[in-house]
């Protein structure tokens, strides 16, 4: 057994910024506990340049990014330690962490929780059909791309048209594939305008949205799939020997759920207040295991954010300290989930000063209002555009006058 002062569980651009601003601060050990080979996350295969722009004011590629994260925290003082996975809690804050160097429990004074989020695969989109090679996500796609410089196919379905679609778009490029489709369930691409208008460049084949992928074919390779425009029923057979599968995030939010922290149904990650913590004392939670997906310079600066909340428990550390009076954040349709999700009487505001939303709907010019006991707190027009498939940030004022004391907040699309 061994402690620490602060355990980070996931070295990614989130976990990666919380250990580089809390290392120089805290009295002990900073450790970082990575499952992978290489610390960085999922920029380390994502091999294109737009990483970097909000937290290190730089527009370089994602290995870039991910080398630049991990420099920072060990020049810090912090400790890397990858192939590391932690397995469960064997205590409040002591964790269970199998790695090749043996089995072994960390204990440690506060946890931040970095564990990230995923795409779905294939099987938990119940897509029917045949079981062919040939299906992947982006990340099993980029992985072999551009860490393994294998060849995946010459002609591809993408399954989604959100922001890391047309990464999987340019990846295909690279690999000598050419994308036949890409196919959205939304009336429109999910992506920013910009990138839509770039991005077709790369696809030789249309954009079919309010559309599903109904059914994938072949034996051996992919052969072809079908795809079912939701309003009408028609169907169309596109061949192709390759199908990625992007976007639609779940948090790896498993260590969360088995220590036993509040969960949101929606986000299906840790219930969080605007300092970043969670349910159990001396937990902290960020990134896209809070709000799958932001972009990772986002998730980035949940890690720096969370560094103050961190310090403060270390300095108190009084686990029978009475719980701050919270007023939960709730959402009304077409919103679908929010972060944070908690008002408390001493967690300041949240990263950036954000209210992060999803939504189902698109609405160009949003105007959103927060109610609390039947009073109005605050609305609020944004100028940019509320979409599925991306975040969509509003200023944590709607709620700022909320009483920690009261009830619910419930935030509407007026």
């Amino acid at each position: 057994m061994n402690h620490v002062a602060v355990a980070v569980i996931g070295g990614g651009p989130s976990g990666l910024t919380a250990a580089a601003t809390l290392a120089p601060l805290v009295d002990g050990e900073v450790l970082v506990m990575e499952r992978e080979a290489q610390t960085g996350g999922i920029p380390r295969h994502s091999d294109h340049p737009g990483y970097g722009i909000r937290d290190l004011h730089r527009f370089i590629s994602g290995p870039e990014y991910a080398r630049r994260l991990s420099a920072m925290a060990a020049d810090a003082g912090a400790v890397l330690e990858t192939e590391a996975m932690v397995t469960g809690w064997a205590g409040e804050r002591t964790l269970q962490v199998t790695s090749p160097r043996g089995v072994r429990t960390v204990t440690a004074d506060a946890v931040i929780l970095a564990t990230g989020a995923r795409e779905r695969p294939r099987p938990a989109r119940l897509v029917p059909g045949d079981r062919p090679d040939g299906v992947y996500t982006t990340g099993q796609l980029q992985n072999l791309v551009h860490l393994h410089h294998a060849r995946v196919g010459s002609r591809a379905v993408i399954v989604g048209a959100e922001l890391v679609s047309w990464s999987a778009a340019l990846t295909l490029r690279e690999s000598g594939c050419t994308t036949a489709a890409m196919v959205s369930a939304y009336p429109r691409a999910e992506a920013y305008a910009a990138f839509r208008s770039a991005g077709r460049l790369l696809l030789d084949g249309p954009v079919l949205t309010g559309s599903a992928v109904v059914g994938i074919h072949g034996k051996d390779r992919v052969r072809s799939v079908t795809v079912e425009h939701t309003a009408t029923g028609d169907r169309r057979e596109i061949a192709c020997d390759t199908v990625v599968f992007t976007g639609d995030w779940i948090p790896d939010h498993e260590l969360a759920r088995t220590a036993g922290l509040q969960m949101d149904p929606a986000t299906r990650g840790p219930v969080v207040d605007p300092a970043l913590r969670t349910s159990r004392p001396g937990v902290f939670a960020v990134g896209n295991l809070l709000h799958p997906v932001d972009t990772a310079d986002g998730a980035a600066l949940d890690g720096r954010h969370v560094a103050s909340a961190v310090r403060a428990w270390l300095t108190s550390r009084d686990e029978a300290a009475p719980t701050p009076a919270v007023a939960p954040i709730r959402v009304e349709t077409p919103l679908r989930w929010v972060a944070p999700q908690l008002v408390s009487a001493d967690g300041g505001i949240p990263a950036r000063g954000d209210l992060l939303l999803w939504t189902d709907e698109y609405r160009r010019l949003p105007k959103l209002r927060a109610v609390q006991d039947g009073r109005v707190l605050a609305t609020k027009r944004t100028p940019w555009p509320a979409a599925p498939g991306r975040i969509y940030r509003a200023p944590w004022s709607l709620v700022a006058d909320a009483d920690p004391k009261g009830g619910a907040v419930t935030l509407s699309l007026t």
